[in-house]
């Protein structure tokens, strides 16, 4: 994890801290930046106790234009982490209202923040920009992009503005284009790879998984480490350095559901899997098998640390002893 942080007078708010990632990067950010410096932010009321309770927390429906305002006049934020999205298979089922929190939701970041002076944002795009006219194998940075979902229009729409703002308000947004990102602190959110999440606890659980997908679906994922890595590093890095404005790739491994299950058996040799597609097989079949993310080793020297083997043997673990706990 990085550590070549400053936080001598650094204010961050979290926006969203009570969902995947949101969980996981603000109990790293207060580790990094003291816990009474980082205040994280959700539309409800979080499940996990720590997050209310080791720092600041405020309700907040980023949605609400005057009250987004108001917390941030408050606790005057030198940084801003905006998470708050409805998810890819979600916004599919709600169309309407998948655009306007993925759109509104970061319009109201982004003026707050140049009103308010705030000196970097961070907002995190998604594989999904992509779409079936994208060049399937190790996508790169710049190329076609046709998106056929709600997420990612309005991903792709977010990171022209983002990038908008940089130019025109010298706003200093940073974004990176997420793989399906997994973790065992949190359950699935709604999203198209979820299953490789909900795999995991079946599996620990000694249950038979039914997957929604094929089971030579490959798709780029990213085990939450190395996705909390990424941003930070990107978050920390030199502004100078950095060639990208809308959103930068992000690639770390890519697998199958097959693959992942072959990957659990050299634990657990009985885990059985059957597989059942469903609407979100569509929603793969567009997005990108590979990642290259070239752009992001050379401007800020990105590194993925885990494989799908290390992945699961941490999953696991960790799966295991929270059983064990309850």
């Amino acid at each position: 994890m990085s550590t070549n942080v400053s936080p001598s007078g650094e204010t961050i708010l979290v926006i969203g801290a009570g969902g995947q990632l949101g969980l996981e990067l603000t109990h790293e950010l207060r580790r990094l930046y003291g816990a009474s410096n980082v205040v994280a932010a959700d539309v409800r009321m979080p499940q996990d106790a720590e997050l209310t309770q080791a720092g600041p927390f405020e309700l907040l429906d980023v949605l609400d234009s005057s009250r987004l305002t108001d917390v941030m006049r408050r606790y005057k934020p030198t940084q801003v982490y905006h998470l708050a999205a409805l998810l890819s298979a979600t916004a599919e089922q709600q169309p309407k209202f998948g655009w306007r929190l993925n759109m509104d939701g970061l319009f109201n970041v982004l003026d707050a923040s140049v009103d308010l002076g705030v000196q970097r944002v961070y907002w995190p795009s998604s594989i999904a920009v992509f779409g079936p006219d994208t060049p399937r194998q190790h996508t790169p940075q710049l190329t076609t992009m046709n998106p056929n979902t709600v997420y990612g229009i309005s991903k792709l729409a977010g990171e022209q503005w983002c990038e908008w703002y940089f130019r025109k308000h010298s706003l200093d947004v940073r974004s990176l284009r997420y793989p399906g990102l997994i973790g065992y602190k949190s359950l699935p959110g709604g999203g198209t790879t979820d299953y490789a999440v909900d795999i995991y606890h079946k599996a620990v659980a000694g249950e038979a998984y039914e997957c929604f997908l094929k089971q030579d679906t490959y798709l780029p994922m990213m085990y939450m480490p190395d996705a909390l890595k990424a941003t930070l590093d990107l978050m920390h890095a030199p502004a100078e350095r950095l060639q990208v404005h809308n959103s930068y790739n992000l690639g770390a491994m890519s697998f199958s559901p097959a693959e992942i299950t072959a990957s659990i058996q050299r634990h657990y040799p009985d885990f059985a899997v059957t597989y059942q597609p469903d609407s979100r097989q569509q929603i793969a079949d567009s997005w990108p098998a590979s990642i290259d993310d070239t752009q992001a080793r050379l401007d800020w020297n990105w590194q993925p640390e885990f494989t799908l083997d290390k992945m699961t043997d941490d999953m696991l673990l960790h799966l295991k002893e929270a059983l064990v706990l309850k």
